[in-house]
This record gives structure tokens, sequence and C-alpha cells, in this order.
């Protein structure tokens, strides 16, 4: 197959990004999470990466692939409980996390812009389990594409989007997905005001790419916040990293535990909805 060049730009672009750094763990002889996927997309794609990021460290590497994990342990949790249940990713991008959380009983939605769902459907194997829906997460009509909610369950995933929306977008994401999909849950990662500002201000750089604007930002202790969102959201739960891999891993671990340093990375929460 030829080899497919992405046309991102923006918001979408930082995929590449996140996908660039899981692919560079997944490939270490010890990883943090099994993706080999990830790199079969990054040498499927026609795409300057060290060009455009610089070359992967070991910090971020490792940090972005254990969010991905964070993720995945959520999910995986949900399943136990609810083996038919449907995965909605939110801004998916090119995260495989349908086969690294598969159970052979899951379906999977993935709520993508028109131009990102274009590339998983070029780059990513198909499966009668997995649908790739071309509209943005505001969009709300995904909810209809969902079948049995109740029956089923649903896990939503919102890996890497919401920083990007305006806060009253996220809020009504948060609401719309309470509303409509009683028993189930929400997992979401959100960023610290302070590291959010300098990305509005267009300070924030990764290699030559500016970070896109991160318009909603939350600090970790006010998570419980999220509860005002709509009345079904009944319990806020903060998730902890898994453990890494060595000194690197064991830093990553005690930063994100630690009060004033644990806002260098994203904060992750699981919201759960009640009838």
């Amino acid at each position: 197959m030829a080899r497919v060049r992405p046309m991102l730009n923006g918001v979408p672009e930082t995929l590449l990004w996140t996908l660039y750094n899981r692919a560079y763990e997944a490939g270490h002889p010890y990883p943090v999470i099994d993706d080999p996927m990830a790199l079969q997309l990054v040498a499927d794609l026609d795409y300057p990466f060290e060009e455009r990021f610089g070359r992967p460290n070991a910090f971020h590497s490792q940090a972005q692939a254990l969010r991905s994990r964070c993720f995945d342990l959520a999910v995986e949790g949900y399943l136990r409980a609810h083996p038919q249940a449907t995965v909605v990713g939110l801004g998916d991008g090119l995260e495989t996390g349908f086969w690294r959380v598969d159970n052979g009983r899951l379906n999977w939605l993935s709520v993508e812009l028109p131009e990102v769902a274009a590339l998983r459907r070029t780059l990513l194997p198909s499966s009668d389990r997995l649908r790739t829906l071309s509209r943005s997460a505001t969009d709300l009509s995904w909810l209809d594409e969902i079948e049995d909610p109740v029956g089923r369950g649903v896990a939503v995933t919102t890996q890497g989007l919401l920083m990007y929306l305006e806060p009253a977008e996220v809020r009504r994401i948060l609401a719309g997905c309470a509303e409509r999909l009683p028993g189930g849950v929400l997992v979401l990662d959100s960023m610290a005001r302070w590291l959010a500002r300098g990305t509005v201000a267009g300070t924030s750089k990764v290699g030559s790419m500016t970070i896109p604007p991160m318009r909603w930002a939350m600090n970790p202790r006010e998570r419980k916040k999220l509860l005002s969102a709509h009345p079904n959201i009944t319990e806020v739960h903060a998730l902890g990293l898994p453990r890494g891999r060595g000194a690197m891993g064991e830093l990553i671990r005690l930063q994100h535990l630690t009060p004033g340093l644990r806002t260098l990375t994203p904060a992750m929460t699981l919201l759960r909805f009640g009838a």
C-alpha cells in the first residue's frame, strides 16, 4: 500500500504527535503499552514526524503511553461488568483502543471530524463491531447512533479532546451523556489552567508545531465541580496513572501524585452516570 499523506492542521494535527510518542514507546523492548499497530501506522504515513515534532524523549513518550493505558484500564474495568457495552471514542484520532481492549463482544463507535475519519477508514482494519462516524463530538446526534445504551451499557472516552473545546461545549457533552446514558461512564483528561494559558497565548510548542489553544482547563482539585454539569452525574473519580518503566516511569508516577507537580501532565477523571 502506498504511504498516506495526512492533510491535517490545528487540533487534528495533534493526533500525529500523540501517535508518534505512542509508537516510540511501543517499539521499546519493554513497553508500557502493547500497541504494535501504532508502529505500523507511523510507517504507513507519509509525514515528517521527527522534523515536525523533534525526536521523542523518554518522558513524553512514556507519559503519553501511560495516559492511553489509563484510559484502557478504565474501559476494561467497565467491560468486566458490561461485556457487550458500546465504547464511544470521541475525538479518537488514530488511537487503537478498540484492538487493545477488545473482548470479542464489545461494540466501538469512533466519532471524528471528517478528515480524521477518512484517515481511520483508510489506515485501520475494518470490523463488524467498529464504526467510524464523520461528525464533530459537539454534535450530540452521535448519541442517537448507540444501540441499546441502557441494556448493554456505554463507556465514553474523550482522550485529548475536551481541552480544545469551549467550556460551554464541554458542559453540554457531559450533560448530554449523563442525560442519555444512565449506568454509563465517561473518561476524560484535563490540563491545568496555567498550562492552558500558555497555549492560548500561542507560546506553547512541540518542535515546530504550536499547540492549539486549550479553551477548557481544570486543576485536579476542581474535579468535584463536574458534578454540577447534570444531576445524573453521581460519581467523580480521579484515575491514577499505571506504573511505568524504570526510573523515568517512577518519576512520572511520583510527579503525578505530588501536589504542585501533578499539574505538569493531564489529570484523568472518570464520571459515572446514575438513573
